[in-house]
């Protein structure tokens, strides 16, 4: 009895020896761990998972200003995006905790579910409105898609030993590192996946969310795919925006309820392109995104052989051929005009511009707009296109094309709002030096004459090209559902026309010739509804290369404008079946 004690001390002796050799082996293979290199850190399968899942919810946060922008335009759809955005990544570490594992199973179906939502909510457009429409759908899809994610990366870090860092910035560093690395993903993508669209099947909008979705299902290895099927088989048979044969002629027959027809649709660099016709008007037209580029009466061919060019659906183009009308003063004898039109739409001004047998040369970023003029809308191919950025190529050949162009078309009007860079003053300086010194521009500038934004760019014009007189497009007339026209706002196409060399812009007298015996160029294109100066603030700042987050701001308005328009002149069925 007397020995127990000793015995038991013993054993308590060997019991705690035991305790700090697995202690000292733990420390060691903490140790061990910390002193791994930072780079193979990415064989680490959960790792590994953690960016797989930053790097799809990346993707979608673009992919999915792609999807609202033919139903609510790329402008407005984005004034809450990166709002939602920052929401959803501090949600995902307020949620640490208190999201049951079993979501993990279930996510990846939720991601298959997202087009049939998106299906669901465009047919509400009309009802949501804008900029609420796309903040609520992104509610609805989006931003959850974006919290799960980053939630599920930041608890794969759980294995790693942050003991190093304090115990408050342990627990929120992988949700500040899951934050910076969705920065960088999401930027890049953002300027990638528009080069991408309409490849092939798998690059268009609703193609991209289904191989998400199924990425989304390969890298979480507890995803139940059942709940997954019925959104599939929809998205395959029944969804409108896949570009499939099947859900092609769904289409068409959705969009022959309202006496509507589909002649072709592409994913493009520029957005989701359609051409389609109204059976009852007889008019086609050239969609982008939530935008017209123009279009075409369908007229019998003329009897009497004297219309020589398509019919417009829109004056405003038209008016920009004015520019033949504008008084030169001494105009050079001799020798074949020569025009640049930058932007080029459905083609209605250089097509009448290459009929009265003016060499031509276009500008056109997206080059399906320009296969879509050609093979739809009658542009002649008897012309020069470059195809590209328009600043870099007017970059490019100022100096060898220098005062080489009687007449210059400035008309990249799309989405609701021009693209900022092409109204820059060193752009607009750089089409001055290609002007000849009697030349003349045309220059179609879309905006509300209420708003800042449209002085900034008539400030800008007037900087470079100082003899200018402006045109709208119709007369100021008030919205029978508003109390005034300030309350209705003055959205409306504006043509800018401007002689380089200083004189008065004045107009010759047009002969019946000029209208290429067209009855809407005969109508509309010499000019009528003058947009006096006092419309305009002529004090103020110049639109730069510097400056130009002043414009895009602006434009959120404008843009709303322009949607609540477009709704007027096609249907919202027609905006929402895309």
């Amino acid at each position: 009895m007397a020995k127990k004690p000793k015995k038991t001390a013993t054993a308590a002796s060997s019991t705690l020896n035991q305790h700090e050799a697995t202690s000292t082996e733990t420390l060691a293979s903490r140790s061990t761990q910390s002193q791994r290199p930072t780079w193979s850190l990415i064989f680490d399968t959960s790792i590994r998972r953690a960016l797989y899942l930053v790097l799809l919810a990346a993707t979608y946060a673009p992919l999915s200003q792609l999807i609202l922008s033919p139903v609510y335009g790329s402008i407005p759809s984005a004034v809450y995006h990166r709002y939602g955005i920052l929401a959803s990544a501090m949600l995902s570490f307020a949620i640490k905790g208190y999201v049951p594992a079993q979501i993990e199973r279930f996510f990846a179906a939720f991601v298959f579910w997202i087009p049939v939502i998106h299906f669901i909510l465009f047919r509400s457009s009309s009802f949501l409105g804008n900029p609420v429409g796309p903040l609520v759908t992104e509610c609805l899809t989006t931003y959850p898609l974006i919290t799960i994610s980053m939630h599920l990366a930041a608890s794969q870090f759980d294995e790693l030993d942050l003991s190093f860092l304090s115990k408050g910035f342990a627990e929120a560093a992988p949700s500040m590192l899951n934050y910076f690395l969705f920065t960088i993903f999401e930027r890049l993508m953002k300027g990638m996946l528009p080069t991408w669209m309409g490849m092939n099947i798998l690059f268009t909008r609703v193609g991209l969310q289904m191989l998400l979705a199924a990425t989304y299902t390969a890298i979480l290895p507890q995803s139940l795919f059942w709940p997954s099927v019925p959104a599939i088989a929809f998205s395959t048979v029944g969804n409108v925006h896949a570009p499939l044969t099947r859900t092609t002629d769904v289409l068409q027959n959705t969009l022959a309820l309202h006496n509507y027809s589909l002649i072709e649709r592409r994913e493009s660099l520029t957005g989701y392109l359609s051409v389609i016709e109204d059976n009852e008007k007889k008019f086609r037209v050239l969609r982008c995104d939530h935008s017209l580029l123009g279009g075409n009466w369908l007229l019998p061919p003329d009897p009497k052989g004297k219309r020589q060019v398509s019919e417009p659906v829109f004056a405003v183009f038209t008016m920009l051929e004015a520019v033949r009308l504008v008084d030169r003063g001494s105009k050079e004898r001799g020798g074949q005009e020569k025009a640049l039109n930058i932007g080029l739409g459905v083609g209605t001004a250089p097509s009448a511009l290459i009929t009265h047998g003016i060499n031509t040369t276009i500008i056109e970023l997206d080059p399906i707009v320009h296969l879509f003029a050609v093979k739809h809308f009658g542009l002649p191919q008897n012309h020069l296109a470059y195809l590209g950025d328009a600043v870099g190529i007017v970059e490019t050949k100022k100096a060898e094309e220098a005062e080489q162009y009687d007449y210059i078309i400035h008309d990249v009007f799309t989405g609701g709002a021009e693209p900022v860079d092409l109204f820059t003053f060193e752009f607009l300086s750089c089409l001055n030096q290609m002007l000849k010194p009697n030349g003349v521009i045309a220059i179609n500038y879309a905006g509300d004459l209420a708003l800042p934004s449209t002085s900034l760019v008539y400030r800008t014009i007037l900087e470079i090209f100082p003899s200018c007189r402006v045109f709208r497009e119709d007369e100021q007339i008030a919205d029978e559902n508003e109390d005034s026209i300030e309350q209705a706002g003055e959205f409306t196409n504006m043509v800018f026309l401007c002689n380089k060399g200083g004189e008065p812009v004045k107009f010759r007298k047009a002969v019946e010739a000029d209208f290429l015996g067209s009855a809407s160029r005969k109508a509309y294109m010499v000019p009528k509804f003058e947009v006096p100066a006092s419309k305009f603030v002529r004090e103020g700042e110049l639109l730069t290369r510097a400056n130009t987050k002043v414009l895009e701001k602006l434009h959120v308005q404008s843009a709303i404008g322009h949607w609540k328009l477009m709704r007027k002149v096609v249907p919202d069925a027609v905006w929402e079946n895309w």
